[in-house]
């Protein structure tokens, strides 16, 4: 063959690979060329089902849920409770209350007394209230109590109703109401200067043992002790109420205290027995008791105190200053 004839059989070859491959197309597109309806199913191939694509909008299939958008907050607004998440409720005034029981003081009442009445140590009383290292307090303040705390009987410094909430025991039921003093009997003496119109009479008769004021290196003596046979009567030095009867305070014995007009309390201590009780009227020279042995001064004989509140302190004075001579 001439290379003419070689070009010529090359080009009809090609002509005819063409013709073949352009055979394989189809006459008009297999798929939509116009906008489908929703709703409208697109032929498979063979007429079968439509092949299931990502990218084909099928409204037989289920809807995947929206995931709301967080709502954008409003200046002002107020903020919905959150649940299982709200914060605690804030502490009112009656909450905190709630959270200590309290003795409110009366006149007369020191924090030793308040201590002493509801068995807890002063030193706890002081640091609960922030009372500072005197332990003032005045009358119609509040003191705080230690969870606990019970009420072991009135005190004589500590006069006060049991509050609320604390374990009383037999002996601690509060004082009734100071009730009229009865006039001093005409027998009293004299008034004595600076008692302000209000009359003592001596206990017993006898011999003073042991007067007011320093004993010793670090002692004192708030009264005087007075020494007489055992199981003498011992009389009220001027009319009053009762305010306690029992042995509770340290180094005092059995010991009775009654109180007067005028801010006036005297007390009786080492005594054999004891005729009178919380909330006793009594007068002047009335017996309330008998002397005692515990005085520890040798002999039968009985301690006697004369004090005077000033301000909410009892204070102690001496006896042979207000006592007929």
């Amino acid at each position: 063959m001439t290379r003419n004839s070689w070009l010529r059989a090359a080009a009809l070859a090609l002509a005819g690979m063409t013709a073949a491959a352009c055979s394989t197309y189809p006459d008009a597109p297999r798929y939509p060329t116009r906008p489908v309806p929703p709703g409208t199913a697109l032929p498979g191939p063979a007429g079968g089902p439509p092949p299931a694509s990502p990218y084909v909008y099928n409204p037989a299939a289920p809807a995947q849920p929206a995931t709301p958008a967080a709502p954008t907050p409003v200046p002002g607004a107020a903020v919905a409770p959150v649940e299982g998440g709200a914060l605690p409720p804030a502490l009112t005034t009656s909450t905190v209350t709630a959270l200590g029981l309290t003795y409110e003081v009366q006149p007369g009442d020191t924090v030793s007394g308040v201590a002493r009445r509801f068995r807890t140590p002063v030193q706890t009383l002081i640091d609960l209230n922030t009372l500072g290292p005197r332990g003032a307090v005045s009358a119609g303040q509040r003191l705080r109590l230690p969870d606990g705390a019970v009420d072991g009987g009135v005190d004589p410094y500590a006069t006060g109703p049991s509050p609320v909430g604390v374990e009383v025991t037999n002996a601690g039921a509060p004082p009734p109401p100071l009730p009229p003093v009865a006039p001093a009997r005409p027998v009293a003496p004299a008034t004595p200067p600076g008692t302000g119109e209000l009359a003592f009479t001596w206990p017993l008769r006898g011999d003073i043992v042991r007067r007011f004021g320093p004993v010793g290196v670090s002692e004192r003596n708030n009264g005087i002790n007075i020494a007489a046979p055992r199981d003498t009567p011992v009389v009220a030095a001027a009319a009053g109420r009762v305010a306690y009867v029992g042995d509770d305070l340290v180094g005092q014995g059995l010991t009775v205290l009654i109180t007067h007009l005028h801010g006036w309390r005297t007390v009786y201590g080492h005594l054999g027995s004891a005729s009178v009780r919380d909330g006793d009227n009594v007068t002047a020279g009335q017996t309330i008791g008998t002397v005692g042995e515990t005085a520890g001064d040798g002999r039968p004989s009985m301690h006697f105190e004369t004090r005077r509140m000033r301000g909410d302190d009892p204070a102690p004075i001496d006896p042979l200053t207000v006592l007929p001579q």
